[in-house]
């Protein structure tokens, strides 16, 4: 698999800048390809406009789980139809990178408390006919022998679950987007919008102005700041987090036709195609206070409840980030952005993070004792007060369609999100119910009901 994405990664994508298509969608992160590739398959002119480069930031540095168990139950049926896309995306589009892998999704339990949580969501989504079903301690001991110790008193597995690699699928994708007619270009940070009207008309990137009808703010981290320069409140914080890889490794679960992806209490871990294993503790998380922690800390608050032990808080980000201390909040078409600035956003990890991780790998899996990170890094997760995506049209902006927030489970759910915002800029029926995702649900005194923490 190649290293994580810098700015000295070679440019992959430079098609040249048209002047005008049907939408512009900025960032070439899962959801921002996903979205231009579905608008291409409906006959839309798109370009697909990335400051940096396809995949550089977050969606390249997560899990890889491909994961319907413990959704947010709104989220939950887009999940299902995304885990079907995946099935077929590399026989659809030639792009064998974009290999589904059916290995399951298996979460441990050391608590009745933990196992009474994953019972209730379980009860919650029967009516979606997954496979999920819970597992008691014996269980485990006979279908998952290489769980380690006698800490768990069960769990729960959806073996339709799976995992792909990030660093490949999405670059793949945006090939595959290519080929339909979406116009995609690196280093082409849009600056602003064009309005006229009250209405989107078209982008200014900094290397020249596109006509459109509509544009899609794909653009993670960065989403909230970009909106902020348009007019449009967007409540999105970011944290930092933690992951590695290892070196080629034995096989876990080795009676299994596959390896699950297994979540324990503070250690996770998926196999990769190239033999080794992804791991994460997914029990901490770095935010740099900004002045828009202050702004929508009251939105954060229940959120922050369910997850605080799991947070640090740092004075202020390293110069460049989003969100950082001194950052521009207004900036005009015709100036240099903060987005080309930081071409491609690629924090330090956390070293005792890295230091915990190559701890558990031994203690959990004594099998992996001895086994190498062969690499470590971070990525900038953004996150909603609720925890779930914001997704469609601004009311403030028409024309303007936000796809953001996914909130660090978006790498699975991608897919299925390209395909539900495609047809709503296109202004037909998504197929599924949105209304928990609508981008004005943090103005309109609705309550903030965080997704399930499992």
């Amino acid at each position: 698999m190649p290293p994580i994405t810098d700015k000295n990664t070679p440019v992959r994508f430079s098609d040249p800048l048209p002047g005008a298509v049907d939408v512009v969608v900025i960032g070439a992160g899962v959801a921002g390809t996903a979205t231009a590739y579905f608008l291409a398959q409906r006959g839309q002119k798109v370009l697909l406009c990335e400051k940096g480069r396809v995949a550089g930031e977050q969606s390249s540095r997560n899990w890889g789980w491909i994961r319907q168990q413990a959704r947010d139950l709104a989220e939950l049926p887009i999940m299902i139809e995304s885990n079907r896309i995946w099935r077929g995306l590399a026989a659809d589009t030639g792009e064998p990178d974009l290999t589904f892998t059916q290995g399951g999704c298996l979460y441990l339990a050391t608590s009745q408390a933990e196992m009474a949580r994953y019972e209730a969501w379980l009860d919650q989504a029967r009516g979606y006919q997954l496979d999920t079903r819970l597992l008691s301690r014996d269980d485990l001991r006979r279908l998952y022998p290489d769980v380690p110790g006698n800490g768990y008193v069960g769990g729960m597995v959806t073996p339709s679950d799976g995992r792909g690699e990030p660093f490949v699928a999405i670059p793949a994708l945006a090939r595959a987007a290519r080929r339909l007619g979406v116009a995609v270009i690196e280093d082409c940070a849009v600056r602003t919008l064009d309005v006229a009207d009250g209405r989107v008309i078209g982008v200014v990137t900094e290397k020249g102005r596109v006509s459109c009808d509509a544009v899609v703010l794909a653009a993670g981290a960065w989403s909230t700041h970009f909106a902020t320069n348009v007019g449009v409140d967007l409540p999105q914080l970011a944290v930092r987090c933690t992951v590695a890889r290892t070196e080629a490794a034995p096989r876990l679960f080795e009676n299994l036709p596959d390896t699950p992806n297994v979540r324990d209490v503070g250690f996770c871990v998926r196999r990769r195609a190239d033999g080794g294993y992804t791991l994460a503790t997914g029990t901490h998380a770095d935010h740099y206070l900004s002045p828009k922690s202050f702004r929508y800390f009251t939105k954060f608050l229940k959120a922050m409840g369910a997850s605080w032990r799991d947070i640090r808080l740092h004075a202020g980000a390293p110069d460049g980030y989003p969100g950082a201390w001194g950052m521009p909040t207004r900036w005009s078409g015709d100036a240099i952005s903060p987005f080309e600035r930081m071409r491609v956003l690629n924090p330090e990890p956390t070293a005792a993070e890295v230091r915990r991780l190559e701890r558990r790998l031994a203690e959990r899996y004594p099998m992996l004792a001895g086994t190498r990170l062969a690499e470590a890094w971070a990525g900038m997760i953004d996150v909603t007060p609720d925890v779930v995506p914001t997704l469609g049209e601004d009311p403030v902006l028409p024309g303007m369609f936000i796809c953001t927030g996914l909130s660090g489970h978006g790498f699975g759910i991608g897919p299925g999100i390209g395909r539900v915002m495609a047809d709503m800029v296109l202004g037909r029926d998504p197929g599924h119910d949105v209304t928990r995702f609508r981008p004005e649900r943090f103005r309109d005194g609705s309550p903030i009901v965080p997704g399930p923490y499992l």
